[in-house]
């Protein structure tokens, strides 16, 4: 983690959750399945707004269920 914090990305807890399938989502949601993956692994470095559009719409979610921030660890001086 760095110094700013990150952005976690759950979209696997969705995927869980709503009980889709990820062959399914990938065709919904006009995405490749590698994709999704890398979304589940958290495994991007820049995120689209349309995929995410997408996801959140397929799923019928909100984009603070997709998406999660954690701040980065005080540091003590």
């Amino acid at each position: 983690m760095n110094e700013y914090g990150k952005i976690v990305i759950k979209l696997d807890e969705l995927i869980e959750k709503s009980g889709i399938s990820k062959n399914k989502l990938s065709h919904k949601a006009e995405m490749q399945r590698t994709q999704i993956n890398n979304y589940c692994k958290n495994n991007i470095t820049r995120l689209d707004t349309d995929v995410l559009a997408r996801i959140c719409s397929v799923l019928d979610c909100k984009i603070e269920d997709l998406l999660e921030f954690v701040p980065a660890e005080k540091k003590e001086k």
